[in-house]
């Protein structure tokens, strides 16, 4: 491809006017559905395509159903493509969890944790599941953690469900809604200003895990450091 830098990997845009609908949809069942596309981008992607929406649904349909209509046909496609991918992370959890739990403890892994996860999952696993769709990364490995512990897979699945449909839905919408927004109100396009709208939004979604990386380090080491 003439033109290409690794770095195109990060932006949005690229993979819309690369592939459009039918890329889309698969950037977000890889997300969890394959396991390797936590370095997708899967908030941004979705905004973005909310804005181009219209569009997307034009190209690949060859029909305009008006701005409403499109939008929530995109937004209900992108929620499947999650949905399934959450299955199939669910699914490969499921299988390989046995063989984790007959594993020996190691200098990586600890069986211990595989109790607290499965204990967690047990008492927040409908917040884990639904609120692991806004968390870039998280969102990829949950759907296998919930397998590996035997969430129960009625729970699972109505979590799955709720959490894709909101996540596609209050995305994919904002960035439609609010690129009209700011065109009629103050003439801006956002189309022009997607490097920022990116950046703010990496910046709004990672920064709970930052927080609770942070925050989960200075709980860890503030025992030690009493004693001293």
């Amino acid at each position: 491809m003439d033109g290409f830098h690794w770095q195109q990997l990060l932006n949005p845009e690229f993979y819309i006017k690369l592939g459009g609908f039918w890329l889309i949809l698969f950037i977000v069942f890889a997300e969890t559905g394959l396991f390797v596309g936590f370095f997708l981008p899967g908030d941004s992607l979705l905004f973005v395509s909310g804005i181009y929406a219209v569009e997307i649904m034009k190209e690949t349909f060859g029909i305009n159903a008006g701005d409403f209509l499109n939008t929530v046909f995109l937004a209900t496609a992108v929620a499947i493509a999650g949905i399934i991918g959450n299955m199939v992370g669910y699914w490969f959890g499921r299988k390989t969890g046995p063989t984790l739990y007959q594993r020996q403890d190691n200098f990586l892994f600890k069986k211990k944790y595989l109790f607290k996860a499965h204990d967690f999952f047990e008492e927040h696993g409908a917040f884990a599941v639904i609120a692991a769709r806004f968390l870039p990364i998280v969102r990829t490995f949950v759907p296998i953690v919930a397998g590996i512990v035997e969430m129960d897979k009625k729970k699972f699945m109505f979590d799955n469900i709720v959490g894709a449909f909101a996540w596609s839905f209050s995305l994919i919408f904002a960035g439609h809604y609010l690129d009209a927004l700011f065109m009629k109100q103050f003439g801006i396009d956002l189309k022009a200003h997607l490097e920022m709208i990116i950046l703010i939004i990496v910046l709004v979604t990672t920064l709970p895990i930052i927080i609770k990386l942070f925050f989960g380090k200075a709980k860890t080491e503030s025992p030690s450091e009493s004693q001293q």
